[in-house]
């Protein structure tokens, strides 16, 4: 989002970052509530009953109602700003979810090198992979797919939701998580591409191509600037080592010359 900074309706992300961090408030609650927590209990206690799907489904599917009532309100619709209001609002809605689940699991377990992975992993990719989920579905909602928006938020949000309880309780869920969450990220920059207006695209090559350049031209400063100080150091160089040369033929040729006159005073 940073490469597309001024190009994209900022004060319209801004408010959506304020809706996610209420609506994943409750997101968060509820889903600790009613996933994480049977969850938990299950891994625990082996006669706990198992979580019931419906809930979880339920859950994933109104956040998804939610981001899409949110994304279809008449100033994001009139910049085609779904994508990035999408951004902004599961940036906030992941974190206040991740917030929840690291609390939970630093009332439950002791402190070792694998919590703190966990809340690591919690703190860095919990708000991306909404943000993903909810940049997809705006996406979706700009090429005039309102149903599959919906569906599909709801399909993904329900799969992260279980592979982010199941890494509570095992880290190497995390090997799974990490590279679909960094092979959607590549995906998302088209999505905020085609957001961008024709007028503001233009724009923002011609910023691109002008920064290309100064790079290339500091770099080719920076190139000669070293180049030039090692020559400067190399005859720095080269002229102490011709100066101790002619002081050492010098002195050579001093003591040649006094050994030259000392045969010629004896043979007198």
């Amino acid at each position: 989002m940073t490469r597309y900074s001024g190009f994209y309706d900022l004060p319209t992300a801004w408010s959506n970052v304020f809706w996610g961090i209420l609506i994943g408030g409750f997101y968060g609650s509820l889903t600790h509530n009613f996933i994480v927590v049977p969850y938990l209990e299950m891994v625990t206690n082996n006669q706990a009953a198992v979580v019931n799907p419906l809930n979880l489904l339920l859950l994933c599917l109104l956040a998804s109602v939610a981001v899409h009532l949110l994304l279809r309100r008449d100033r994001v619709r009139k910049g085609s700003s779904q994508p990035t209001s999408g951004w902004a609002l599961g940036l906030a809605m992941g974190g206040m979810l991740s917030m929840v689940f690291i609390l939970r699991i630093l009332e439950m377990f002791e402190f070792n090198i694998t919590l703190v992975i966990t809340i690591l992993c919690l703190a860095l990719f919990g708000p991306r992979c909404e943000a993903l989920i909810s940049s997809f579905q705006g996406h979706l909602m700009l090429q005039g797919k309102r149903w599959g928006s919906v569906l599909r938020g709801t399909f993904w949000r329900c799969a992260y939701v279980v592979m982010f309880a199941f890494a509570l309780v095992n880290v190497s869920a995390w090997l799974f998580i990490i590279p679909a969450t960094l092979i959607f990220n590549r995906t998302s920059e088209s999505w905020i591409w085609d957001s961008i207006p024709k007028e503001g695209k233009k724009r923002l090559r011609k910023i691109w191509a002008r920064n290309a350049r100064e790079e290339s031209a500091g770099e080719i400063e920076n190139t000669v600037a070293v180049n030039s100080q090692k020559s400067f150091t190399q005859t720095i160089h080269d002229s102490s080592n011709t100066e101790e040369n002619s002081d050492f033929s010098s002195i050579h040729a001093a003591e040649w010359d006094a050994g030259g006159e000392a045969p010629s005073s004896e043979s007198e």
